[in-house]
């Protein structure tokens, strides 16, 4: 029996308009129920992720910013990890004459973005960005950088991640969470990294864990986890980084829900 479940949020948990379905909804409250440990693990800000957590009414810790942030089931940061000024003025310096690229910042409390983009809103249900100026970005209390493109070209970020790669090799953590969001984080911060700090806190070991993720930046939480499951709408990047780990259906179909109901919980008994 594994003790702590932990997620990643789109493309895994929740469903193509990125919401909570009703049938997960159930089965997490469930969990809860039988006193198994939820984990939300998502490149998401943690305001974002604590609005998905107060809906659903359940204690869980928050790993956010893909591990950059960790909060626990009463709210409190237990964990940050900032990018460094060096590289958020390098990454930001380097892309911003690139006209299709929108540049956002997860910085304190906020979500700041170099320019509007009204498509960007449909993922949030009231967490939405402010402007900043990109000749001077702010540099302080800044848990990552990450880029996205209107066409949701993946080759055209692909040369992004190479440059920043080359540039801040040994300074960041460079990783795609979807095909086209290309994310920047300090050197070291990863949703495996910041599971394993959850699992001891709760005096568990990674081994007890079981998680879910569809991107890049959820392939160290995956190999390191006790179970690692891939969704089958993962990039082919995801499956072939984890070639030994089983492979679910979409976030569609509700599948993590419908393998935790599988295997965790303890059948409903009805009288």
């Amino acid at each position: 029996m594994y003790q702590i479940v932990a997620s990643d949020l789109d493309g895994t948990l929740l469903n193509p308009e990125h919401k909570i379905a009703p049938f997960t909804r159930d089965v997490l409250q469930r969990l809860a129920q039988q006193k198994i440990n939820f984990v939300f693990a998502t490149g998401r800000h943690h305001i974002d992720v604590a609005e998905i957590r107060e809906k659903l009414a359940i204690p869980a810790y928050m790993i956010t910013s893909n591990g950059a942030r960790v909060h626990n089931s009463e709210g409190e940061l237990v964990f940050q990890q900032d990018l460094s000024a060096d590289v958020i003025r390098g990454v930001i310096g380097l892309a911003k004459d690139d006209p299709a690229l929108h540049i956002h910042m997860y910085c304190g409390d906020q979500w700041l973005l170099n320019h509007d983009n009204e498509q960007l809103k449909e993922f949030h249900d009231s967490f939405s960005y402010h402007l900043y100026d990109a000749n001077n970005p702010p540099v302080e209390n800044v848990a990552k950088v990450f880029l996205t493109r209107d066409d949701e070209d993946h080759e055209a970020l692909v040369k992004w991640e190479q440059c920043f790669n080359t540039h801040f090799g040994e300074k960041a953590n460079v990783a795609f969470s979807t095909p086209w969001c290309l994310e920047v984080m300090d050197a070291g911060v990863s949703k495996g990294h910041a599971l394993k700090a959850v699992a001891e806190a709760l005096g568990y070991q990674l081994a007890d864990c079981i998680a879910f993720g569809d991107g890049m930046n959820d392939a160290e939480m995956l190999a390191m986890a006790g179970k690692g499951l891939v969704m089958s709408t993962s990039h082919e990047k995801v499956k072939q980084a984890l070639p030994n780990n089983e492979v679910i259906g979409s976030n569609a179909d509700e599948a993590v829900a419908h393998y935790l109901e599988q295997h965790l919980l303890t059948p409903l008994v009805i009288s």
